[in-house]
């Protein structure tokens, strides 16, 4: 079981408007690193960020920026974010035709490479790239719809994580399970509990209306423990 996790505030929840003051937050928190969702209008409706606001933002961060990436032309915005300069790089299964291509064109410039799942996409899709992939990134409800505040996770979220959790142990790799879509602060423990190590923080974690930012991160970080020392109880 994991004994770290890491919780990645997604930016597209923050204030919009005042992007440089919610870095600045973020990063007096004492969070590392930044969820960068780049969506490209066609693949999810919406639109949150642009190439050159994710420019913008690099230099003024030093945070590390975990780059999701949801388009239909996966080519062109890994190369953007590349040239920008990022530490990780995760993009969707479901549109790639050619996924070792841009794999390795990741790995080539000492990026971290993760791949991303629709909730109904099975596990066996991993089968040849598993070993390959730095991180597996689960999504748990449909991409790009976060202002539909009624969605909730696909029943299977948790079964999913774990199934993936047993997968990767079973092949001994080292790979990092991150999940994004109403990562609340309702399903933390279990998405822990599971196997998850890096939470995509939103509307519903993080920035969860009624207290602040600090104190958001105070009970996600309580939670996350909740969730690390209930699998240790159950393994005792």
């Amino acid at each position: 079981m994991q004994n770290h996790v890491t919780i990645a505030p997604s930016i597209m929840c923050a204030d919009l408007c005042n992007l440089e003051k919610s870095i600045k937050e973020i990063e007096s928190a004492g969070l590392d690193t930044l969820h960068i969702d780049v969506i490209d209008g066609s693949f999810s409706p919406s639109m949150p960020l642009g190439i050159s606001t994710i420019e913008q933002l690099r230099k003024i961060t030093d945070m590390n920026f975990d780059v999701h990436i949801m388009s239909n032309d996966n080519e062109f915005f890994i190369q953007e974010m590349l040239q920008i300069g990022v530490e990780q790089i995760t993009f969707h299964l479901e549109t790639t035709k050619h996924v070792d291509r841009y794999i390795n064109m990741i790995r080539k410039h000492d990026t971290k490479v993760g791949i991303a799942l629709n909730p109904a996409t099975p596990l066996s899709a991993l089968d040849y790239v598993l070993p390959q992939c730095d991180t597996v990134l689960l999504m748990l409800i449909n991409p790009g719809f976060a202002s539909d505040k009624g969605e909730a996770q696909v029943p299977y979220a948790t079964k999913k994580v774990e199934d993936l959790y047993n997968l990767i142990q079973s092949k001994g790799l080292e790979t990092s399970i991150e999940v994004d879509g109403r990562v609340s602060l309702e399903t933390i423990p279990k998405l822990v509990n599971a196997g998850a190590d890096m939470l995509v923080a939103g509307s519903t974690s993080l920035y969860a209306k009624g207290q602040s930012l600090a104190e958001n991160k105070k009970t996600v970080e309580n939670l996350i423990e909740e969730g690390l020392n209930e699998e240790v109880e159950l393994n005792g």
